[in-house]
């Protein structure tokens, strides 16, 4: 088996220690080869360019000081486009060699002058990165920390500004601007011809003190951040979606997309660690959801509601409490799980797998207990995951809609009548909750509270689904307090007696908007 062969074996298993070691073994890798003359072959031996050089060696560093094997460190850096396979072929047989870097243009003359060391061709530059994952940092238990106050300004015609400062020399000015965007605390970065750069902070559209930007400056920040080859993808498909990593600590979720100005972005802060149910503010009752062996568990909301944070809360329980196999199916992967008691396996729609749905057909065959689906996007997906369900696998999604009743309407109404009797009949079986959340502005404008609407399955609630009378829900969700449930009005009125949010805010939300006339006046 030759060595690109082998490092693809690598690709296609999991990145933890634990199986690389026995898949190594296997493929008879070495596993014990010199860690100084690989960050000597890698960083010297011009197989990156300057703009990449600081971040690949700390992602080096980081595997060192964590025992990473060569390989995983390898894996790393090929997926995330640091080098191809083809240099890390080269380096793996160098390294196996004990040959050590190849020669530069600077160190031929030298070994020319004494005459040690034959000249060798320099390898081709390598893309630049775009989407770096490395291993996470171990699970600390610790809240995060909060978000430094950020004075925001008003102009004229109530346009509200936030200075940002410019990069240092030879720095990246977009990697620059999201790191000021995470410490301020916003959520999302924005970029478009014809405007600065647009923070969303707390909920609300603020924009950078900054020049608008033109179409040229725009295609240089996304060429800093993305290879050459998804510059190509991007140009021919017209959109884009993929992970940013420029560090261990740092990860963005992101779509780039042509409007009728040119290139434009948007980037999706995730937070820095894996959050607990606590600190999200989410109710205990939501942990029962993780108790089940197999069936669906959906978390639904508008774009923006933390529904993926809420979702990584939940498997990251899973992940320190249960023994079990983890498949998640995500475009792109936000919250990277490092395996505690469980087996975590990431898959990337376009980097990994074609689609959803031929990633959920495939994970049958890959004995899952537990599989995440980012997104049910359409109806082969939503019946491979139901099917999943009914087959013994607990099964984690996302949908945008509001509400329980919706929910189940929604699903039920992307398949053709004819089917919608037996998938209710699925789907009332199979189905064990649905979470549906939104974010409203705080009063005081410094952050935003959760509001949830939560179905726990009852007997009675699954017997309603089968008959087909979703509209009587709301009346089970009311009457289910005692098993965790409420509604999203409930919820929406006990932020506004506390005084967190306007009633204003709650009542575009509501359902029954007549419940906060009398907060209104």
């Amino acid at each position: 088996m030759n060595r690109l062969l082998k490092l693809y074996c690598i690709g296609c298993a999991t990145q933890y220690a634990g199986e690389l070691t026995n898949l190594a073994i296997h493929c008879n890798i070495p596993m014990s080869s010199d860690y100084e003359l690989f960050e000597k072959t890698i960083l010297e031996g011009g197989y990156l360019s300057d703009s990449n050089l600081d971040s690949c060696r700390s992602f080096v560093e980081m595997g060192k000081n964590e025992g990473l094997e060569i390989s995983q460190v390898c894996e790393i850096l090929v997926s995330d486009n640091f080098v191809t396979r083809e240099q890390i072929d080269e380096i793996i047989a160098r390294i196996e060699g004990g040959e050590g870097p190849p020669a530069t243009d600077e160190n031929q003359e030298a070994e020319a002058e004494t005459g040690t060391v034959e000249a060798k061709p320099q390898a081709p530059p390598a893309h630049e990165p775009s989407a770096k994952e490395a291993p996470p940092s171990p699970t600390v238990t610790s809240p995060p920390p909060p978000a430094p106050a950020v004075s925001v300004t008003i102009n004229e015609g109530d346009i509200k500004t936030v200075p940002i400062s410019a990069p240092g020399e030879g720095k990246a000015y977009l990697g620059s601007l999201l790191r000021q965007c995470r410490a301020m605390g916003a959520s999302d970065l924005h970029i478009s011809v014809g405007l600065p750069p647009i923070i969303r902070l707390s909920g609300e559209i603020v924009r950078a003190e900054h020049d608008a930007l033109t179409a040229e400056q725009t295609e240089a920040w996304l060429r800093e951040i993305l290879p050459e080859e998804a510059m190509s993808r991007f140009r021919e498909d017209r959109e884009l979606d993929f992970a940013y990593t420029p560090d261990v600590t740092e990860r963005y979720r992101a779509n780039a997309f042509f409007d009728r100005h040119g290139m434009a972005a948007s980037f999706r802060i995730v937070m820095e660690r894996i959050p607990t149910l606590a600190e999200l503010g989410l109710p205990a009752e939501l942990s029962k959801l993780t108790d089940f062996r197999q069936g669906l568990v959906l978390i639904t909301g508008p774009a923006g509601c933390g529904k993926s944070t809420t979702l990584a809360a939940l498997i990251g329980l899973l992940n320190r409490s249960r023994k079990e196999h983890i498949i998640t199916i995500e475009d792109p992967v936000e919250f990277i799980h490092h395996s505690d008691q469980a087996l975590v396996n990431h898959r990337q729609v376009g980097a990994n797998t074609n689609s959803f749905s031929a990633a959920l057909r495939a994970a049958l065959r890959e004995a899952p207990d537990i599989i995440m689906v980012g997104e049910l996007r359409d109806l082969e997906t939503i019946s491979m995951a139901i099917s999943a369900a009914e087959t013994g696998h607990l099964v984690f999604g996302t949908l945008h809609t509001r509400g329980a009743t919706r929910t189940i309407d929604r699903i039920l109404d992307v398949f053709p009548p004819k089917e919608q009797a037996q998938i209710r009949a699925m789907v009332s079986e199979s189905l064990r909750g649905i979470v549906s959340q939104q974010l409203i502005p705080d009063r005081d404008g410094n952050g935003r509270s959760l509001a949830l609407e939560i179905l726990m399955m009852t007997p009675a609630a699954s017997n309603l689904i089968r008959d087909g009378r979703t509209f009587q829900l709301r009346s089970i969700i009311q009457t289910g307090k005692r098993y965790g449930m409420r509604l999203m009005d409930d919820s929406l009125l006990e932020l506004v007696e506390e005084g967190k949010i306007y009633p204003k805010e709650a009542i575009i939300r509501a359902e029954s908007p007549n419940l906060f006339e009398k907060y209104s006046n």
